[in-house]
């Protein structure tokens, strides 16, 4: 099976509708589709992806991966959780989109506008599915205030409905935590109804953030009531109608809040703890469908965010740097990569990626396929036999010829990444350039080299005057070979121009053209920037 479109260094027109290939149909009929999003989880943090670098035990997810299709080349779009999420959910990069509307602070942040447009579950919801959301949201919400102002730790109704959320993305059922669990307010919402009294000030081991809480919610217990309540989303469906889940799960993202029973399960600690129970969450949505009579028809994909925390660990207080410790223990929660999630490197932005789909996809395979997250509307699509539009998942690149034929090339060579300091991150087959000279984020994170220190670095070795452009090539840039130098140990910057040249290119006709697949060109809703953000050292150099 083979895609319509390969993508290349210029941007294809779209072609005639008569000349596209037709939807990939299911080998028999439409699967069930459920996406399963871990929170700060590592490469390393399964043994299918591991191996003797990890020591958590993760059966339910190496089972998976055993009966399915790996991937050992998938990243999000950025090394930071909203971005991301905002990717998967529209197929459009986060960077293209405004700024958040009604915006405050942690789970009280407003949505970009125009998220809910075009999103996963109204694609799958034109080809008949059911859709259903569970989990962690932290996609933007408009919530009804006291005052009409904007939303926040004093400023919020909770006897009055959600104004915008999930039902706005097309998700007839939901049951969702706002933003993460260290985010106030600590209250579920179930179809944008608040559950439970908001009588309480509660806050987590890791940040200590205090907030507004339901009086009977506890952190070690919200895990648990994520993969229930996915459990009885599923008891609920039937072989008569497809149906889409996404399940985003809260951990291992900090507090390292495991269920009483997991507490003492792994022998690294506490945060072996919870990455088991998120293995166990995996266990009881495959043991459901299995229940059901829906496993054999039911495509499920799991994956993480973007890589481990730096600050996670054992220390149930978020600590920088925490995470060697780990690594002392002999579990290295980024696999064989360098960095953490935040940095351009491949430890934030190289993901698991499993698909398991009985009826379709052969077991016990693997593949190098160039993948990112955003991936999943145009392949979904595809796979449920549902058309885009012109204008819908203009980041997005089907990979369901690679699920058939584990063997098949890569539909997507080229892909656009961000560190959290919204650092652009380019690759170009084996090729990854970074337009920075550091790490990508605040030094607070101890991610070496601390971009600071990267930056001061790199203007002592250029001679002035400095403009943006030259801020595209030596010493302000990184330039890695994946194939031979997976660690990003070599910068080959000073040896390449021409590559880098390329590749900047590439990012620019992609930023102007307002999307990176083929198709006629769109538009922004923000000025975008090669840099959009510079230290102040740099900025007291460059030229007017």
């Amino acid at each position: 099976m083979k895609i319509a479109i390969i993508l290349s260094g210029v941007l294809l027109p779209m072609l005639p509708a008569a000349e596209r290939s037709p939807p990939v149909q299911a080998a028999t009929n439409r699967p069930n589709i459920v996406f399963i999003l871990a929170d700060d989880l590592g490469l390393g943090d399964t043994n299918i992806y591991g191996g003797d670098r990890c020591q958590i035990e993760t059966p339910n997810i190496d089972a998976l991966a055993r009966g399915g299709l790996r991937f050992t080349d998938a990243h999000p779009s950025a090394s930071v959780c909203r971005p991301t999420r905002q990717a998967i959910m529209t197929g459009r990069y986060n960077w293209r989109f405004g700024s958040p509307v009604t915006n405050g602070p942690w789970g009280f942040c407003g949505p970009r506008p125009g998220s809910e447009k075009s999103t996963l579950a109204k694609v799958l919801q034109r080809s008949g599915y059911h859709t259903g959301y569970v989990g962690k949201w932290h996609l933007g919400t408009t919530m009804t205030t006291l005052d009409g102002q904007t939303q926040g730790p004093t400023n919020v109704d909770y006897t009055q409905p959600l104004i915008y959320g999930p039902q706005q993305f097309g998700f007839e059922e939901s049951f969702i935590l706002p933003g993460s669990l260290d985010m106030f307010p600590y209250v579920f919402a179930r179809n944008h109804e608040w559950q439970g009294e908001v009588t309480a000030q509660k806050g987590w081991s890791a940040f200590n953030r205090v907030g507004p809480a339901a009086s009977d919610f506890e952190d070690l217990e919200v895990l648990e009531t994520f993969y229930t309540e996915a459990e009885d989303y599923l008891m609920k469906r039937s072989a008569e109608q497809p149906f889409f889940l996404f399940l985003a799960l809260t951990a291992p993202h900090t507090p390292t809040s495991p269920g009483i029973k997991w507490r003492g399960q792994s022998e690294l600690g506490v945060y072996g703890d919870f990455v088991m129970e998120v293995d166990h969450a995996v266990e009881r949505v495959m043991d459901t469908l299995k229940r059901q009579g829906l496993d054999q028809n039911t495509l499920v994909i799991f994956s993480s965010d973007h890589g481990a925390a730096p600050y996670a660990g054992n220390i149930l207080k978020a600590t920088p740097g925490q995470i060697h410790l780990l690594e002392e223990k002999g579990h290295y929660a980024s696999g064989p990569h360098r960095g953490f999630k935040f940095s351009v490197y491949e430890g934030g932005l190289r993901v698991p990626l499993i698909a398991h789909w009985p009826a379709a996809i052969e077991a016990g395979r693997t593949s190098d396929a160039l993948v990112g997250l955003n991936d999943l509307m145009a392949t979904l699509a595809e796979i449920s036999g549902t058309s885009l539009s012109a204008e819908e998942g203009p980041d997005s690149v089907s990979f369901a010829s690679v699920l058939r034929d584990a063997d098949s090339d890569s539909p997507r060579r080229h892909l656009l990444m961000q560190s959290a300091q919204e650092v652009f991150v380019v690759r170009d087959g084996d090729w990854k350039l970074c337009l920075g000279p550091g790490s990508g984020t605040k030094d607070l994170h101890l991610i070496e080299p601390l971009s600071s220190v990267s930056w001061i670095n790199a203007l002592a070795d250029f001679k002035p005057p400095l403009n943006r452009q030259k801020l595209t090539k030596p010493p302000f840039v990184q330039l890695f070979n994946l194939a031979s130098d997976p660690h990003e140990d070599h910068n080959l910057a000073a040896e390449h121009p021409a590559q880098i040249a390329a590749m900047v290119t590439l990012l620019e006709q992609n930023i102007t053209a307002g999307r990176s697949n083929p198709g006629p060109a769109l538009t922004n809703d923000r000025r975008v920037l090669i840099h959009q953000r510079l230290p102040d050292v740099v900025k007291e150099q460059l030229r007017p």
